[in-house]
């Protein structure tokens, strides 16, 4: 049996440039929102190991995005739940694909529901924008209704989730979207040339 601090991930390519974007924008967007926090770990495309059995058998389970909450903020090369403390996801998105669907919407949600037992579960599809979340209610997922503007709340995250010029974002709960490193930067610029306009027209010479 492997060192289990040492499991390299066992992840396929993912299916298009489509769903590199989408997965590379979750990421990006909420480790820029949580910038300041360390108790809590990103998977992007990481297997999770979740028994030794498991390893035997080469059933390797790696959600396309997940998200743990209460443990250190560091570089893994898989997430190995016995070795967390067996600690599972607290979230978990799936980006769909014809290759994958069918397992994201049956057997991989069945998992996260009996065995990981993670609190919410989403899949979205780059290509066809289908969006759907679940949450766990007692022993079973629950659809998470979508608010007027196909939106569905995270309590894991608080925040939503919804579909924006076709790629799926967070959004905080005054309906205002979470931005990119790129989109928080060019909006700062905004705000300060403005600021410096309005000292111009003021007569008031910026301070350099």
């Amino acid at each position: 049996m492997p060192d289990a601090t040492q499991l390299e991930s066992n992840e396929p390519e993912m299916e298009s440039s489509l769903h590199y974007a989408q997965l590379a924008l979750l990421v990006a967007c909420l480790e820029w929102l949580w910038r300041d926090r360390t108790d809590f770990f990103i998977g992007a495309n990481l297997t999770v190991y979740f028994s030794r059995e498991q390893l035997k058998n080469r059933d390797f389970r790696g959600p396309d995005f997940f998200l743990v909450n209460q443990t250190q903020r560091r570089p893994r090369k898989s997430w190995v739940v016995w070795e967390e403390g067996g600690q599972y996801p607290d979230l978990i998105i799936e980006l769909l694909s014809p290759a994958t669907a069918k397992t994201d919407r049956s057997l991989k949600k069945v998992l996260y529901q009996d065995r990981f037992r993670t609190p919410e579960y989403f899949w979205f599809s780059p290509e066809t924008l289908e969006f759907e979340g679940y949450r766990l209610v007692g022993q079973h997922y629950d659809v998470i209704a979508p608010n007027e503007v196909n939106q569905r709340w995270s309590e894991v995250l608080g925040l939503f989730l919804g579909v924006q010029d076709e790629t799926l974002r967070y959004f905080h709960p005054s309906g205002e979207l979470v931005p990119t490193p790129e989109e928080a930067a060019a909006a700062a610029q905004e705000r300060g040339d403005r600021l410096a306009e309005q000292l111009k027209a003021l007569g008031v010479e910026p301070e350099v």
